[in-house]
């Protein structure tokens, strides 16, 4: 039923439709969904540039209309950030309004074709590269996962605050977020427990380590935590 009420929305573009469902709705894992060998179509893309990984992975037989290509290349793209998302989430919904502003832009047809796969090879290196950490303060150099703080620690904050706490920006917020940034890293290194994942009493240890550094801030604790928790770089 879902293939059928797929197929009547893309009707215009049926045979191509097909092709790409024959392609990529199997009953393989997720994971493997879009990939031949050890690469996804968006790691193709960054390793061989856009055009070739089109031939490789998404229309080897030159059979797909530049439409059908172009919806490929955003479902690849949009899947990646819908799985990375949790690891660095004010940076993934940058790429996402990134993304939804290409889409439009192609589906208005203010873009041509040669533009839409620039601007989607541009969307997808940018993503394997990650923050630009020369935009970080200096002090962050090295430190991925600090830098992954410090960069959502504004909405993290500004979330958690009272509704009826009216603030105005302080001159030295940057600095602050900054210090406590380094602060919960520091804490992380030198206070967290081995395999503390997903072990209820070490996570209270690193939940305990947090809440001071997070002005006795629960909300912003636990969200805290939850960014740590997607960290690979926190053992």
């Amino acid at each position: 039923m879902f293939v059928y009420l797929f197929l009547q929305l893309f009707e215009p573009y049926e045979a191509d439709m097909r092709h790409l469902i024959n392609t990529y709705i199997q009953a393989d894992p997720a994971d493997n969904l879009g990939a031949v060998d050890s690469y996804s179509l968006v790691e193709l893309i960054v390793e061989t540039g856009i055009h070739d990984a089109i031939a490789q992975r998404l229309n080897q037989q030159g059979k797909l209309s530049k439409n059908a290509v172009a919806e490929g290349i955003v479902n690849n793209v949009r899947k990646t950030i819908i799985r990375d998302q949790l690891t660095d989430p004010r940076f993934y919904e940058q790429l996402s309004k990134l993304l939804d502003d290409l889409i439009a832009e192609w589906r208005n047809e203010t873009v041509s074709y040669k533009q839409f796969l620039e601007r989607a090879e541009e969307l997808v290196k940018k993503m394997a590269q990650g923050q630009n950490s020369q935009n970080m303060p200096s002090e962050l150099a090295g430190r991925h996962e600090a830098q992954v703080i410090f960069n959502n620690l504004p909405d993290i904050l500004a979330a958690t605050r009272p509704d009826c706490e009216v603030r105005e920006p302080s001159p030295d917020e940057a600095q602050q977020h900054l210090e406590m940034a380094l602060a919960i890293d520091r804490a992380m290194r030198e206070q967290a427990p081995a395999g503390w994942r997903g072990d209820d009493a070490r996570e209270r240890q690193v939940l305990n380590a947090l809440f001071p550094i997070l002005g006795r801030n629960r909300q912003a604790t636990e969200a805290v935590f939850e960014l740590i928790r997607n960290q690979a770089g926190y053992a």
